[in-house]
Formats: structure tokens, sequence, C-alpha cells
């Protein structure tokens, strides 16, 4: 809550949180409450904040859970989805809908969603099978698999906007990640996908616990450690890629916010899922903030700010897991 105040208060036009809690509070039925603001910056907030806070919000809380989910589906905690080229899938789909159907990046129609789906699944699946390939069954094999997937995924992506160059300034600042709304539109095409991912996610989360002991004794207790698997797997790529297809490539959110409710909340997804999605809505929420503020009146783009912050920390992540990964 504190997070979604501040993106709605703070920007090139700043309004009283005091007076954003009250305007916010008369959307509720039978509540009318004097907030104090003119009708005109009751406009900047309702009409052009308020959209962009609440898909941000969406965002992060999808990539947090998708984050989360893939870390233990694959007992990895290096895992999310840009590492295992869901990310990178799912952005090559919207790239391809953009330049095949000559499209406008920022009005994608709603199929878009279940195109980048489908690139999202395909590139996991092939991450996953080149990970497993072999004798050397590793973390570290399915990180450098996915890695090795994004690269040749986003190689023809650039090959499209490269035979697009009229789409190419679109396609790259949506590749750096935004926020950018037209009204509610993207809020509605994410939010049904959203929600299916987050019902099944969160519903199967005290199977991942079961998973994190290993597929053998999680057998013996009763579980189908592949069915579930892949079960979870599908609605984090559904998650990711709806996510992907409205605000474009935001990275290490995946990676960040599970950690962080990991070291607060202990080590069961019974806890980790729901809290990753409060605290991945209220991260974004943030960035965004920083985004519009920061350098104003220019915007930086939120992939460039989760970047900044999740670079670092991924690095600690890596040496602090160093013994998991090898």
């Amino acid at each position: 809550m504190a997070a979604t105040i501040a993106g709605l208060a703070f920007g090139p036009v700043s309004l009283p949180p005091g007076g954003v809690a009250a305007e916010l509070l008369n959307l509720l039925p039978g509540v009318d409450i004097h907030s104090g603001l003119s009708e005109r910056d009751a406009a900047i907030l309702l009409q052009l904040r308020l959209p962009r806070v609440v898909l941000g919000l969406l965002v992060g809380a999808m990539l947090a859970l998708a984050g989360g989910c893939y870390q233990g589906a694959f007992r990895n905690p290096l895992a999310d989805p840009y590492l295992l080229g869901a990310a990178a899938g799912a952005g090559l789909a919207v790239t391809a809908v953009v330049a095949f159907r000559d499209s406008d990046i920022g009005s994608l129609p709603a199929g878009v969603p279940l195109a980048a789906f489908a690139g999202a699944l395909v590139a996991v699946a092939l991450t996953y099978l080149l990970g497993a390939a072999g004798r050397d069954r590793t973390p570290a094999s399915l990180i450098l698999a996915g890695v090795a997937v994004s690269a040749f995924l986003a190689a023809g992506q650039t090959y499209l906007m490269q035979r697009n160059a009229d789409d190419i300034r679109a396609i790259y600042s949506w590749l750096l990640g935004r926020l950018a709304t037209n009204g509610w539109h993207e809020v509605k095409l994410l939010l049904p996908y959203a929600a299916v991912t987050a019902v099944v996610v969160l519903a199967m989360r005290r199977e991942l616990d079961v998973l994190s002991v290993g597929d053998d004794e999680a057998s013996g207790l009763g579980l189908h450690p592949q069915r579930s698997r892949y079960l979870l797997i599908a609605a984090a790529s559904l998650g990711t890629a709806a996510t992907v297809s409205v605000s474009g490539l935001i990275g290490f959110v995946g990676v960040v916010v599970p950690h962080i409710v990991r070291m607060l909340a202990g080590s069961s997804y019974r806890a980790i899922l729901p809290l990753s999605m409060l605290f991945g809505a209220a991260f974004l929420a943030l960035a965004d903030l920083a985004g519009r503020t920061v350098a104003a009146p220019a915007e930086i783009p939120i992939g460039v700010v989760t970047a900044f912050v999740g670079g670092p920390f991924f690095v600690i992540v890596l040496r602090t897991a160093k013994r998991v990964i090898t």
C-alpha cells in the first residue's frame, strides 16, 4: 500500500499522499470523502497514474511469482524467467507478431499473450531438454542451457528487427521494459492470465515444498513429481509470457524478490510464493517511480532500473549459492 500511494502521489506533478488515499477510497461504493484534489489533479491520478501503477503491481507480482515457482520446480536458486529463456521466447513471439502482422507495439491484439505463451513454453522446454542431456544434470548445466537458448532466440529477434526497420525503435523501447499504458487496456489484457497463473501456482505451493526434498522422496510421499513440475512450469510460463507481452523485458525481479522473501520468511514455499507476489508488486511500483522521477522530465526505462538494482544482487546470490550451482 505504501508503494502504491508513493507511485500515485509522486511524479512530474506531485500530489498530496493523503488526498491520493482519500480519492482511492472514494472509488469504493458508499464512500464519499473530500480529498482536496482539484479536478485536474484527480484526472491525473485516476486516468494517467492509476492504470500505470496497477499494471506495475500486476507485472511485479507475476515476475516474482514465476521466479519463485521456477526456483522451486527446478530446485535451483538462480532460476528465473529470464535465465531459463522464457522471456526471450515470449519476446521473440511478440516481435514476430509485430513484424508479420504490422501491429502497433502500443496496441497489441488480445491474442498476443497466447503467442508469447507458446514461445515461452518452447524456450523453457528447450532449456530443460538441453540442461538435462547427458550424465551431468547439475543446476549449472540448466543455467548454461538457458543462456544458450536465450542467446539463440535473441539472435532471431534481432534478425526480425533488422528486417522490419520501421518498427525497430518501438520494439527496442519495448525490449528495455515499459509500463506505458493506453488507459486500462494493458491491465485488462494481463489480468485473466495473471489470475490463472496465481490460482494454479498458489494452489500447488505445498507441492513445491515436497519437490524440494527430491523426486524419489516426493514419489514416496505420494506425489507425481514430473506431472506437478510440468504443470507448475506451464503456469509460470503463462504468467511470464503475458507479462512480457504488455511490459516488455523487465529482468531480475524473479531473482531478487524471492531471495529477499526467503531471507525474511524462511524456505517454505507456502510463505515464499504469496509474499513474493506482494514484495514483487511493491518492488516494481517503486522501480517505476524511480524511473519516472530520477531523471525527470526524461524517463528511465524500468528494465534499466531493475537491472541496476538486480545486477549487484545477482552477483551476491551467485557467490552465496556457489556450492549449490557447482
